[in-house]
């Protein structure tokens, strides 16, 4: 079964769908999207340290250290932004498929090209909603994206004047406003491990 985390565990499916075979060892993308300041980058770190603890091969696709290489000079169109997941969404294909676990905490907006990685990737996708309430992340404001949106000085902020389509059915929902990131690193860990 499918787990969603509202600060609690609850019994109720994601999906209607089977649960998904997951061997970590067989290698897998553990996709954390939400909008910017969520906790997908946090969340990727600490898993990433538990999953190393045990031996796992992990490696994390940060998408702003992508944006820094392997998707430079890509923009924030609406087509840049697809394609910017499209080539992240590729190299957590191969290393999955190689046997590692990529960890991928990027924005990904739009709903058409998760579901194209999903796709790609043969049943060894695992998407997390790191659905953290967009007053949340303005207050946290990592960055300083939402306060920099507010002066004017930056447009296309994902979740405010951008659009951010929400998973319609992710294998786990985490809520980092109500858990810790302990909490929430553990609930993940469960799920990948059940």
């Amino acid at each position: 079964m499918w787990i969603k985390f509202v600060g609690y565990w609850y019994a109720e499916p994601m999906s209607t769908g089977p649960s998904p075979s997951i061997v970590l060892g067989e290698g897998l993308t553990v996709w954390l999207t939400g909008l910017p300041s969520a906790g997908k980058t946090t969340l990727a770190a600490a898993l990433e340290k538990r999953l190393l603890a045990e031996g796992h091969r992990v490696e994390v696709l940060d998408g702003d250290v992508m944006r820094t290489r392997l998707t430079k000079g890509l923009g924030f169109s609406p087509e840049d932004r697809d394609e910017n997941i499209r080539r992240i969404g590729f190299v957590a294909h191969l290393l999955s498929r190689n046997g590692v676990i990529a960890v991928v905490p990027v924005i990904s907006p739009y709903r058409s090209v998760r579901e194209e990685i999903r796709e790609l990737h043969d049943g060894r996708f695992f998407e997390v909603h790191v659905a953290t309430p967009v007053e949340v992340c303005s207050e946290r404001d990592v960055k300083g994206l939402y306060a920099r949106q507010r002066a004017g000085e930056l447009s296309g902020l994902t979740g405010v004047d951008d659009p951010y389509e929400p998973p319609v059915s992710p294998e786990m929902v985490l809520h980092t406003e109500t858990s810790t990131l302990d909490e929430s690193v553990e609930a993940l860990w469960q799920a990948l491990h059940s």
